[in-house]
């Protein structure tokens, strides 16, 4: 075996190789690298030694041959005290430290234009191949995948990294090739069948932090990305004030930040979640009137809940803000003035929201497997785009077909069963998550009446089809002028019949939305 230390470095992203290379060096080690690494090491004047030298065999093919090679490959899975002689043999060297990120095959997909030529060429071979040869053979061989690893690697220089610190390494190597061999399966799948769902689902996620605990204080918790997605989104989202995000939270904040994109942009607008279920949701010609029709719709479930606004907060929001205990804000940004109101309430989280990333599928765990669905994105988000037909002999007016877009907006936030009330742009009453339709339309009445709030004239949403005529009915005595529903059900006659008796305008959207 040769008594100076190998590292091979080859990785695609180059962070901090140069200083990592340099410390080897500085330290005795030989370095043998690839095209780009290479490159780069030798313009900033350390010594290296490129592979095709240490193999006598040139890269080929475009370099998509160049350390598949038993000179290379016997080097890393060489075993200290076993193989020597064999290594002797065929002029093998031993090689300790790996160093190899890949290529960036998920960052090239990513891109819109990226054609399937180039997706093919950003799949690596040898990379995985060397990173799995180390990881396998970690009792002697140090692997590097993650910049972040490289300082404590340069603080125990000379030495390789501890057996246990080898051990880790090796687990993230194995992660490392994983993750990236689900990128391109998933990749290629999607190009067969662009509107399926895989035959094989491989999901890669990076924890970004650890949580308290998850919903209940015996549940362990943490905080993972998509190694596909590796940015935005409110996955690892850090308050600019106020505690750290809880496992609660964070469930109440994507669902009010999700709600309020439903909402459009036309106008100003708010959403108050509780529960990840909205408890008030409003346009308005200003936030802060958004603001607080959306808590006049229930004002006690609003304590200690999530407030989503689609604009930047101003001093006059913030004061209003501060006078309710909340426990997160999320808008595009906190003007400056804002920020310092806000900044008394010590444990208020306050987000500046992050590119708005919905997910492409919905899993959820049930007892022995897991379910997969697209997730529920209709072609865009925006109320404005559902088309709408009328069932009815009454159309709703303008004003009416106003509000029946934003009911038919804010029911998608709601547990089923669903039933939203809205007037003016403003939610009166909200029934969520009952057994039946018709309790459901119930208890929007009655929290109506406990904010003090009048339903006549009102519209009304559900966010299924009426399996009976008896939630018309109950709409019909309070004054409700419009509804809109999904339609589908076997007695839809007998729902618009009801409807037309009490001359009531009705749109069918065709589209369910359902949330358990």
């Amino acid at each position: 075996m040769n008594a100076t230390r190998t590292a091979l470095i080859s990785v695609s992203d180059k962070t901090g190789v140069v200083e990592l290379g340099r410390a080897l060096h500085e330290h005795g080690w030989t370095l043998l690298s690839t095209g780009g690494t290479a490159r780069s090491l030798r313009e900033a004047g350390i010594d290296v030694t490129e592979v095709s030298d240490h193999t006598g065999f040139p890269e080929i093919m475009g370099g998509r041959v160049k350390t598949l090679q038993p000179s290379i490959h016997g080097g890393i899975l060489g075993r200290r005290g076993q193989d020597e002689e064999v290594m002797r043999a065929h002029g093998i060297k031993a090689i300790d430290l790996v160093v190899v990120n890949l290529y960036p095959f998920a960052a090239t997909v990513a891109r819109p234009d990226c054609t399937r030529e180039e997706a093919i060429e950003q799949i690596d071979i040898g990379g995985p191949a060397m990173v799995r040869a180390a990881a396998k053979n970690h009792a002697d061989v140090g692997l590097l995948v993650d910049p972040a690893d490289y300082p404590a690697v340069i603080a125990g220089l000379p030495e390789l990294p501890d057996a246990a610190t080898r051990r880790r390494l090796a687990v993230k190597g194995f992660a490392h090739t994983a993750a990236y061999d689900g990128q391109i399966s998933q990749y290629l799948s999607q190009q067969e069948d662009p509107e399926g769902l895989p035959p094989v689902l491989n999901l890669a996620l990076d924890r970004i932090s650890p949580l308290r605990y998850g919903e209940n204080p015996h549940q362990a918790a943490a905080v993972y990305r998509e190694r596909q997605r590796p940015t935005g989104g409110l996955a690892g989202t850090q308050p600019i004030q106020g505690k750290a995000l809880s496992y609660n939270n964070l469930l109440d904040a994507d669902a009010a930040w999700s709600g309020v994109q439903l909402l459009g942009d036309a106008q100003p607008a708010c959403v108050i979640i509780k529960h990840t279920n909205p408890c008030g949701a409003a346009i308005g010609d200003s936030l802060r009137q958004a603001w607080e029709r959306a808590l006049a719709c229930d004002p006690t479930s609003a304590f200690g809940g999530i407030v989503a606004c689609n604009r930047t907060i101003d001093a006059g929001l913030a004061e209003a803000l501060a006078e309710r205990f909340l426990e997160v804000i999320i808008a595009p940004d906190i003007a400056p003035a804002a920020r310092e109101i806000l900044a008394g309430k010590k444990n208020l989280r306050v987000l500046i929201a992050p590119t708005h990333q919905p997910p492409g599928l919905e899993l959820k765990a049930i007892d022995g497997g897991w379910l997969v669905q697209q997730a529920d994105l209709p072609p865009s988000n925006s109320s404005e785009d559902v088309e709408l037909s009328v069932a009815t002999e009454q159309a709703p007016d303008d004003a009416q077909l106003a509000d029946l877009r934003v009911a038919w907006a804010v029911v998608r936030m709601v547990r089923s069963n669903a039933i939203v009330y809205v007037k003016d742009g403003a939610t009166v009453g909200i029934g969520a998550g009952q057994m039946s339709r018709v309790d459901s339309a119930r208890i929007g009445t009655i929290k109506a009446a406990d904010a003090g709030l009048s339903l006549e004239g009102a519209v009304m949403a559900s966010d299924a089809f009426f399996p009976f005529a008896d939630s018309i009915e109950a709409a019909a005595a309070q004054g409700i002028k419009a509804v809109i529903q999904p339609g589908g059900s076997m007695r839809d006659q007998e729902v618009i019949d009801a409807c037309n008796r009490h001359g009531i305008a009705m749109v069918l959207t065709g589209r369910r939305h359902f949330r358990h």
